[in-house]
């Protein structure tokens, strides 16, 4: 059906908390096939140091090359989405699938360090951030969205008030802001139709 799409969603360093199933379930209701890749195995966690810690255990390189093997069997033209660390995966496996569109929540990494030559040609992006976010690197999100515009795509890029890294994450009430979620989801919806069309 036109417009629907296969998306695979990767989750931030915290694991498949509330934020990651309850943007599942809103890409599930507007019709696309949604793949929560579970690169942890059920455990997630509260805590930002504890869960770094664990993804260090695990490394980087195991992870990504886990993410490759996470979309084996979608078919190409899939959209690559992921949160903070799962944007990172999100952006790995487009680099080296080929796919209709990149969705990064909450961050966004210069191609070099996914260890690609260049951004695929033509691949588009949407990337949501919030202003206030600590873990944010604005330098790194100006680097991609020159790569994406050198490859012939374009990194829309949307900003929200707020401080909140994971603000989209109704389980963490200190960073969830109901309303940039809201305006998020128009925008990260309208998307996937699109470059499913």
């Amino acid at each position: 059906m036109a417009g629907m799409a296969s998306i695979a969603l990767f989750h931030s360093v915290l694991g498949v908390r509330a934020g990651v199933l309850d943007a599942a379930g809103r890409l599930r209701a507007a019709g696309h096939d949604v793949l929560v890749v579970d690169q942890y195995g059920g455990r997630f966690f509260d805590d930002y140091a504890e869960a770094g810690a664990h993804a260090g255990s695990v490394g980087f390189p195991a992870l990504m090359a886990a993410a490759l093997e996470a979309v084996r069997d979608l078919p190409d033209g899939f959209v690559a989405a992921g949160f903070s660390n799962g944007a990172g995966m999100a952006e790995y496996v487009a680099t080296r699938r080929r796919c209709a569109g990149v969705l990064l929540f909450s961050g966004a990494l210069p191609v070099a360090v996914l260890g690609a030559p260049s951004w695929p040609a033509g691949l588009p992006a949407q990337l949501h951030t919030a202003a206030g976010d600590p873990l944010r690197s604005a330098g790194w999100a100006a680097q991609l969205a020159d790569e994406v515009a050198a490859a012939g795509g374009e990194l829309e890029a949307f900003e929200y008030p707020g401080e909140g890294h994971l603000f989209t994450d109704p389980g963490l009430p200190a960073e969830y802001d109901p309303v940039a979620t809201e305006a998020l989801w128009r925008h990260a919806l309208a998307f996937c139709a699109r470059v499913a069309g």
